[in-house]
């Protein structure tokens, strides 16, 4: 493969920013080494999965021979165009946040004339993810013993893959490809134009009217961002309410949040046309049985993942996929072909960063451990927490009550109203709640969520204790600083401890009264 496929790998804009992040991820300049006889292990794909696999196994000191290919950048949707830049941004709409609610605490600010430079914001995001970048880049790899190609790889063969005019024996592979945007079939979507995570941080001009289509984390957390910063929201989602995956009452304290905000949530929409008029793109919708039209200047797909299947020959290996779910692996993450592997988002229904980071570990101790005896790991092992990054936060761990229903389970709910912490009062973020799942006639945790500004920093707690089945009892002896706002899982747990400590006194109260 020639230098001149590499320099057309850009990112737009070219400023200083992205030049340096093209330097780290996708160097112009990259000359893919000669291969080895053959890899213990090939990686397909940089992004977290990928990564972790391939520094993991190069870093075991036990000299293995370790190849990573990537064809677009390193580092991934996580990097690139999902939680750096999307974090980034968040953080420069929650400042407003705080500008909207100052006059609740004493601060006098302008409400209606807050001077959102969006160019600056965007600048800022290009710049923090530049500086981040070095840590998945290709000559730190390189570094670590790993022979990075850029370039699409694809299998050629039982045992070689191909990436441009270089082929690469090995003993196993991980296909870590990811995911991308789906695909929606509106009529006139295509034509119109639209942006999705994958293009939006490359805005640098605000749009004045913006579309979000899909009320999942991503377009709720896309929503407010973009109308904190200034624009006109409008919020499309085809279910009763927002973030269908979450504990309702925490979906609709979140909903309310949006609409308070000046976001229009569109709820049991079905999006007919969009069509390109003088003044943007209008698009024509049904909700609830009446149909309306809307306006705008940009649309944000944010509405479902599609595997990257494509262009990897997975016939030629024998690894079974669709279009929609992606590569099928069993428990241990293995494809249908025993010596190949998957992890990510292209096989995982868990789509976060952590579960790749969390699915790649898994990967290496199959792969490289489990051949000497020494235990093989599970996906469905894993506890895993999530969260929408919203303001407020939701986070959520284990099962929820409907899912513990759908599985025979008895459980007890503890809910903890923010409006009864007083670390949450001081800070006038009474709204949200804790809410501790656990089995019944028992003080072990099965799940739980939170809503609250910072729910996402409270989650691993819950997530710990569960791990380390660790009950409501010992949560109960642990002392929290006051006050804080994780004091809340302490009130749970105490509120459980209350119900053993009323029955074991009432026996008492009984057996003495009946010796007087």
């Amino acid at each position: 493969m020639s230098n001149s496929e590499f320099e057309r790998v850009t990112v737009r804009p070219m400023d200083e920013y992205n030049q340096k992040l093209v330097s780290y991820v996708h160097p112009p300049n990259w000359e893919n080494p000669l291969p080895a006889d053959v890899y213990d292990l090939v990686v397909i794909g940089a992004g977290t999965a990928g990564l972790v696999v391939a520094a993991g196994a190069a870093g075991l000191d036990l000299g293995l021979k370790v190849a990573l290919i990537e064809k677009h950048l390193m580092g991934g949707d996580c990097l690139n165009v999902g939680c750096v830049p999307s974090k980034t941004v968040i953080r420069s709409a929650r400042v407003v946040g705080e500008i909207w609610n100052a006059k609740h605490f004493g601060i006098n600010v302008p409400q209606h004339n807050i001077g959102v430079d969006f160019a600056t914001v965007m600048a800022r995001m290009r710049r923090i993810r530049a500086d981040i970048s070095p840590n998945d880049s290709a000559e730190r790899f390189q570094k670590l013993g790993v022979d990075v190609f850029l370039g699409s790889g694809r299998f050629a063969s039982k045992n070689t893959i191909e990436v441009g005019d270089k082929t690469l024996r090995f003993k196993k592979a991980v296909i870590a490809t990811g995911a991308r945007a789906a695909q929606l079939s509106i009529p006139g979507i295509e034509k119109a134009g639209y942006l999705t995570n994958e293009t939006v941080f490359s805005l640098i001009q605000r749009p004045d009217r913006l579309a979000v289509i899909g009320g999942g984390p991503i377009g709720c957390e896309m929503a407010q961002a973009f109308r904190r910063l200034g624009s006109e929201v409008v919020l499309f989602h085809n279910g009763s309410h927002i973030l269908n995956k979450e504990d309702a009452e925490a979906a609709e304290i979140l909903q309310k949040v949006l609409m308070s905000e000046g976001i229009r949530v569109v709820l049991n929409s079905q999006l007919e046309e969009v069509v390109i008029v003088t003044e943007g793109k209008r698009l024509y919708f049904s909700s609830n049985g009446r149909r309306d039209s809307v306006t705008v200047n940009e649309i944000l797909v944010g509405a479902g993942r599609a595997p990257n299947v494509e262009g990897l020959n997975l016939e030629a290996v024998g690894v079974e996929y669709d279009k929609r779910h992606g590569v099928k692996v069993n428990d241990y993450l293995q494809t249908t072909n025993p010596k190949i592997y998957a992890a990510g988002d292209i096989c995982m229904n868990w789509k976060f960063t952590h579960a790749a980071d969390a699915a790649a570990r898994i990967v290496i101790k199959n792969t490289l451990f489990s051949p000497f005896g020494l235990g093989r790991s599970k996906l469905s092992s894993l506890v895993m927490p999530w969260v929408t990054y919203t303001d407020p936060e939701i986070a959520h761990v284990g099962i929820s009550e409907q899912e513990a229903q759908k599985l025979g389970i008895e459980v007890t709910t503890i809910k903890i109203p923010f409006s009864s912490v007083d670390r949450a009062i001081a800070d006038g973020e009474e709204f949200g709640f804790l809410k501790i799942h656990h089995k019944k006639g028992s003080d072990e945790i099965l799940g739980a969520t939170i809503v609250a500004r910072h729910a996402g920093e409270m989650i691993s707690e819950i997530t710990t204790a569960i791990v380390g089945k660790l009950g409501l009892s010992k949560l109960s002896g642990v002392i929290h600083p006051y006050p804080t706002q994780a004091e809340a899982i302490k009130k749970a747990a105490d509120s459980y401890r209350r119900t053993l400590l009323t029955s074991n006194t009432k026996r008492l109260l009984g057996f003495l009264t009946k010796l007087s």
